[in-house]
């Protein structure tokens, strides 16, 4: 395979930061898996969550978070879309999610950090990730705004629920949901999450340019607690990719593995082979273990010149 472009999936195949080719691959899958399924509310989706990011839909401003943004949605729901066919193909009828749940599933993935938008009354908020320890319930709200309007009011609640499965808000085993299927829905869900932003061709720059930032505003890297003490998560961006690995051997693959029932085997029915995302993510951490051990920050401080340049010029 040649060299992986950085706006690429982990095939090499499709560009995540185009919403119509995301949309495109997701369509041919569900088609093939579930012939005859009505899958316009995808479509329309697709177009909406576009417009939705991008400040052209009623009542949300445009997505000023830089590490979740459009292309972060887009390779979360490609992900998605995969686990879910691959994992009816490999089960008999009675264990398949089926196709109701399947749209489900990328209906929850476009709109899963729909909570870090901002509303038309919040313009004063300097930044979306200001909501960043309270995003998750905000875009469960917005499923439930929104999911009726494609037809799917019935699983508005229970899409509610199931967007939990990809944050920190709720202790996962706090989740309730009446069908075990649901539940496997919202793993999937939650395995794609991490899947794809660990995968991602620019983790690490995304990491230290980005996605500090939005813990700052987010008053994640550093905590005041009511007493006047402070809590020192992540002192500066480079203190966040010196913690990287541990967060990924000790948090993130556990939480795959463990907590949401290592449904990230799915990706390898679905490719005919390797888990090209486990690949893409132990190539990551591959490369942050050499800087690490050589002690040259500096290495991936140069890799980042080229996200400097997305920068807005407000950022």
């Amino acid at each position: 395979m040649q060299s992986r472009l950085s706006c690429n999936d982990v095939s090499n195949r499709v560009n995540v930061e185009d919403p119509a080719a995301v949309r495109d691959e997701i369509l041919a899958l569900f088609a093939a898996r579930y012939p005859g399924t009505d899958l316009a509310p995808i479509a329309r989706a697709f177009a909406d969550i576009h417009a939705l990011f991008e400040g052209n839909y009623p009542g949300y401003l445009a997505c000023d978070t830089l590490y979740h943004d459009l292309r972060h949605t887009l390779d979360v729901t490609l992900a998605t879309a995969r686990l879910v066919e691959a994992h009816d193909r490999a089960h008999a009828a009675p264990e398949r999610l089926g196709a109701r749940r399947a749209m489900l599933g990328v209906l929850i993935a476009l709109l899963h950090d729909s909570g870090y938008l901002k509303r038309a009354t919040e313009m004063q908020v300097a930044n979306g990730a200001v909501f960043t320890k309270i995003h998750v319930t905000r875009s469960g709200a917005m499923l439930g705004e929104y999911l009726p309007t494609l037809g799917f009011g019935a699983e508005a609640e229970l899409a509610a629920e199931l967007v939990h499965f990809t944050g920190y808000e709720r202790e996962l085993e706090d989740i309730r949901v009446h069908h075990a299927l649901d539940r496997k829905l919202g793993c999937i869900v939650g395995t794609a999450d991490l899947l794809a932003q660990m995968s991602d061709r620019m983790y690490l720059e995304k990491c230290r340019e980005f996605l500090y930032d939005e813990f700052v505003w987010g008053k994640v890297a550093r905590e005041r607690l009511p007493d006047g003490r402070e809590i020192v998560r992540y002192a500066s961006a480079d203190d966040l990719i010196f913690k990287t690995l541990g967060f990924y051997e000790y948090v993130a693959r556990d939480r795959i593995v463990c907590k949401l029932g290592a449904l990230d085997r799915y990706a390898a029915i679905h490719f005919g082979g390797p888990n090209l995302y486990q690949e893409e993510i132990d190539h990551n951490m591959r490369y942050l273990r050499e800087i690490l051990e050589s002690a040259d920050l500096g290495r991936l401080r140069r890799a980042c010149y080229s996200l400097s340049r997305r920068r807005p010029p407000s950022a």
